[in-house]
């Protein structure tokens, strides 16, 4: 760079020495100057070339470094060391055997799996009839209940471009989630989290409009590399599914106040539909890169005895904020905001939760009276 700026002002030093000379009838000197200030622009764009490298290459290896995690973050090598927090709800086991959940939604003719893998492989769904209806009435109660808490409703790109998936996760995220269109520079979102936060990149956020808190439905789409166990089949784990999203600008020092407010908007939704949930804090080794502390929200499977994940919330400090140049302005001065986001819910995983909670020994499901 110092060597780029020398040449520079060289260079510019050199042409006003050239109309100088050339003012003076010194033609042969000027055109020894001449001939300098093109062996300057020679190197001067070999040099030019050279820093562009150095940039990529030190914006690489900058995208690589992982965020400071919170000092209350608890230490761990995995998920197994994840931290129960709470539990909200009596877990219940009946006294009837609980089908799988494909099993509950068949005997409504509620989905085919078989179709499906013949139309677009394994991992996706037809979803059908009343299963369908009640997985849309879980998101439509799940839009109007952030909007009663005073988020604003949105609906995202459902693409989005490589500076956009740069900017909200790492590497390792990206190449195991993202779904490439050919031949463009596009991606399908994994989760609306990333359209929502890519809405503010390159841009400059006045303080006094502080906090941004939205609320986003989308499909989504997830390559969800690698084996699962049994109770990951079904519609559990997909390529394709359904989301009701939380997103939260803010000032720095009010983002753990809002990580807080966000996971327990998730926990009061489930609890208005009679499901038992806890929380679980992510230890270190469990936690994303650009992540400064997370919880998992986990409904109870009657059928499995035991919770599994409907939910995450995050707090991100300021390292999305960072990659997309999302800065802030106002009476602090300038900086960075920090970002949040936290699943309201996500069918039809969290309908697995649903139907095996409200069974009935008689086949039929019970409708808790927030979906009526």
């Amino acid at each position: 760079i110092t060597e780029v700026d020398e040449l520079r002002a060289s260079r510019n030093s050199l042409s006003k020495q050239i109309g100088k000379l050339m003012g003076q009838g010194l033609k042969e000197e000027a055109e020894k100057v001449k001939a300098q200030v093109a062996e300057n622009a020679d190197t001067l764009s070999s040099l030019e070339v050279i820093r562009k490298e150095l940039d990529e290459k030190v914006t690489e290896i900058m995208m690589q470094i992982p965020n400071i995690i919170d000092s209350s973050v608890p230490i761990g090598k995995d998920d197994s060391e994840n931290v129960e927090l709470e539990k909200y709800g009596e877990p219940f086991v009946p006294e009837f055997d609980i089908p799988y959940h494909i099993d509950i939604m068949k005997t409504f003719s509620g989905v085919d799996l078989e179709s499906s893998a013949k139309v677009a492989g394994q991992g996706f769904y037809y979803m059908m009839g009343d299963i369908a209806r009640l997985h849309s009435a879980l998101l439509s109660y799940a839009r109007d209940f952030m909007i009663d808490q005073g988020f604003t409703y949105c609906i995202p790109p459902y693409m989005i471009r490589s500076d956009v998936v740069q900017g909200v996760m790492s590497f390792a995220e990206m190449d195991a989630m993202m779904y490439k269109i050919e031949g463009e520079d596009l991606y399908l979102i994994g989760t609306s989290e990333h359209s929502m936060i890519g809405k503010y990149i390159d841009s400059i956020v006045q303080e006094e409009t502080l906090p941004h808190t939205l609320t986003s439905y989308s499909p989504c789409f997830r390559k969800e590399k690698g084996a699962h166990g049994i109770e990951e089949r079904g519609v559990y784990r997909i390529h394709q599914f359904e989301k009701q999203e939380m997103v939260v600008l803010c000032m720095p020092e009010e983002s753990m106040e809002w990580y807080d407010k966000l996971w327990r908007n998730t926990v009061a939704y489930f609890r208005t539909l009679d499901i038992p949930v806890r929380t679980l804090e992510c230890c270190s080794g469990d936690l994303a890169d650009l992540k400064v502390k997370s919880v998992d929200i986990e409904a109870w499977s009657p059928r499995q005895k035991k919770y599994f994940e409907v939910g995450s919330c995050s707090n991100l400090g300021d390292a999305q904020a960072r990659r997309l140049k999302i800065r802030r302005n106002g009476d602090s001065g300038k900086g960075f905001v920090h970002t949040l986001n936290n699943t309201v819910v996500a069918p039809p995983r969290m309908l697995i939760a649903f139907l095996e909670n409200n069974l009935n020994a008689d086949g039929s499901v019970n409708i808790p009276e927030a979906l009526r």
